[in-house]
């Protein structure tokens, strides 16, 4: 599966963001997704995954209630919607097809260029 980030960008506390994924390579539906993200020094974090069919998500606690994992199978797309957005949300932010649960996982494809949101106070 090859992956390309997108959407980032420099926006106000309070604003809203929308990222999209974009996969090639391989059957998309097959794979659970995730967004992930990363401060420089800190590990990578996974903060919303989705089932291969959609059906299922789950998120982190630091974004819970405020982004929203979706995708389009049809498209090969996957997307985060990201409101309430605050500056603790800055980060370089990547998406992968995955195995395993929010707080233990492993990826299955090379990591793409990633896309950065940076959250102005």
């Amino acid at each position: 599966v090859q992956l390309v980030e997108s959407g980032g960008g420099l926006v106000q506390a309070g604003g809203s963001l929308r990222l999209s994924c974009g996969a090639s390579g391989s059957t998309f539906s097959n794979y659970a997704m995730g967004w992930f993200r990363q401060t420089p020094g800190k590990e990578r974090e996974l903060v919303a995954t989705i089932t291969g069919d959609g059906r299922s998500t789950a998120y982190s606690d630091s974004v819970k209630g405020r982004f929203t994992i979706s995708r389009d199978n049809t498209k090969d797309t996957m997307y985060l919607q990201m409101d309430s957005l605050k500056p603790e949300d800055t980060a370089l932010y990547y998406c992968n097809a995955h195995w395993g649960t929010i707080r233990l996982w492993g990826v299955i494809a090379e990591w793409g260029q990633g896309t950065q949101v940076t959250v102005s106070s």
